[in-house]
């Protein structure tokens, strides 16, 4: 991937080595494109709770344990983070930059489309984080992995996440790092749009079967734009031989029921909320190769 000496995004919020004061997620929103994921290997032993970030009324896990989410944004019983002082960070090493690039390069993407539609693109946030740090959607955690909270249309990145998509799940490469970033933006666009709010009324609606329908359908379209997203840097000359791969190979790791076999050795269909590897490598694959956001509607 071919990204360095790009324009780098001024939209980061760095709050690596912050402390919370534990807020308590009374209610929250939502389910993050990838870093449900990372629960599945994190010391629960097959015990999956699925942060939800952008979906309404939702609750899933792959066993017994299951936390209850409503429509609200998080209260937050405890005030805001304490400001203690940080530590010093690095800002101008690889990571910082591949990043900042990164999300210039999908600000750039989706800035064109919006203006071809006639529409101004509003850029999210992309919050950088370590450890535990208080969001309006509830404790972003190492746990719970990447996600886009719609109450601050931010993004939300755990510094470490990278490392662990690599080691744990077998997804290396930098452009399977762009794609979780291009998938989280992904959601930003819906958010705009005015999707996730469509689609967030009828998952109120709808029994869980069919909200878990509804959930496939918005990650998929995420997918999608994270396709859309590859198919602009082409014609940027930012990729390389093997990126695209990079990216698939990312996709099939994270799809529902490849998680399911690895945790509890068998899958539930219909409590899938995210596609499986199959999909959500078609749902990338569509987007890049048509490189429009039209060609994401059917999902």
């Amino acid at each position: 991937m071919r990204w360095e000496g790009g324009r780098q995004s001024d939209n980061i919020e760095d709050r690596r080595g912050e402390k919370t004061n534990g807020a308590s997620p009374v209610f929250r929103t939502g389910l993050s494109g990838i870093g449900f994921a990372l629960l599945s290997r994190g010391g629960f032993k097959g015990i999956l709770v699925l942060v939800v970030i952008f979906l309404g009324l939702s609750f899933f896990g792959y066993s017994p344990t299951r936390f209850l989410f409503g429509d609200g944004a998080l209260v937050n019983e405890h005030g805001a983070p304490s400001g203690a002082a940080k530590a010093p960070i690095q800002t101008n090493d690889r990571r910082s930059l591949f990043i900042a690039t990164v999300l210039a390069e999908t600000e750039d993407t989706w800035g064109d489309i919006f203006s071809r539609h006639n529409a101004k693109y509003k850029p999210p946030i992309l919050v950088r984080f370590s450890g535990t740090i208080d969001s309006p959607c509830g404790l972003a955690t190492a746990a719970v992995g990447p996600f886009y909270c719609p109450a601050d249309q931010k993004l939300y990145l755990d510094d470490e996440f990278f490392d662990k998509l690599a080691t744990h799940f077998g997804a290396p490469g930098e452009f399977a790092q762009a794609y979780v970033i291009a998938h989280e933006v992904g959601h930003h666009v819906q958010n705009l749009t005015g999707f996730l709010d469509r689609m967030n009324k009828r998952r109120a609606r709808a029994d869980t079967s069919t909200a878990n329908a509804l959930s496939v359908k918005i990650e998929l379209q995420a997918d999608c734009y994270a396709g859309v997203w590859a198919h602009s840097t082409e014609d940027d000359g930012i990729l390389e031989e093997g990126d695209i791969g990079y990216a698939l190979n990312a996709a099939a790791k994270i799809g529902d029921d490849t998680l399911q076999k690895q945790t509890q050795g068998y899958v539930v269909p219909d409590s899938f909320t995210h596609g499986t590897s199959a999909q959500r490598v078609n749902a990338f694959k569509t987007g890049y190769q048509l490189g429009k956001m039209e060609s994401c509607d059917g999902f």
